[in-house]
């Protein structure tokens, strides 16, 4: 009888945990892909291609972006005010990103905390952020940026 128990024991407790790995295993998935298109962002930057950086975002007049200057509505605005500041490779440099968290807030949805450094021969520039990732259409984009 007690070998019962025993066995029915540890499949109470597999069938519980097998969730908990997938569940994690996802969220792995879902940050390393994260973190490939900020790769994909900084090396877009590098070549001055602020339309392909710009890919890393949702193509909404939904997104938002908050910096220096207020907040920003829509994508196509954000880019604008990117080409406003960074007119030439020599403004926007080489861009580096440090991440310091990723945690899932809900569903498909991660925030990104962070650094980012600009290494440019006009000066270098250095801030934080913190940018919201949602999974659209099975693709993951940034539909909020506050970066000072």
């Amino acid at each position: 009888m007690k070998f019962v128990y025993l066995l029915l024991m540890v499949l109470i407790i597999s069938c519980t945990t097998k969730p908990k790995i997938e569940a994690s295993s996802n969220s792995e998935k879902d940050k390393t892909a994260i973190l490939q298109v900020m790769t994909i962002q900084e090396e877009a930057w590098k070549n001055h291609d602020l339309e392909g950086f710009m890919e890393g975002y949702w193509k909404s007049d939904s997104l938002k972006f908050y910096g220096g200057s207020g907040l920003t509505l829509g994508w196509k605005n954000t880019l604008s005010n990117y080409k406003k500041g960074y007119p030439t490779k020599t403004e926007s440099g080489d861009l580096r990103f440090v991440i310091n968290d990723i945690s899932k807030i809900e569903n498909n949805n991660y925030w990104v905390m962070g650094e980012y450094h600009l290494t440019r021969d006009v000066g270098n520039a250095n801030g934080v952020f913190i940018i919201i990732f949602k999974k659209i259409n099975g693709e993951w984009k940034i539909i909020a940026d506050m970066s000072c």
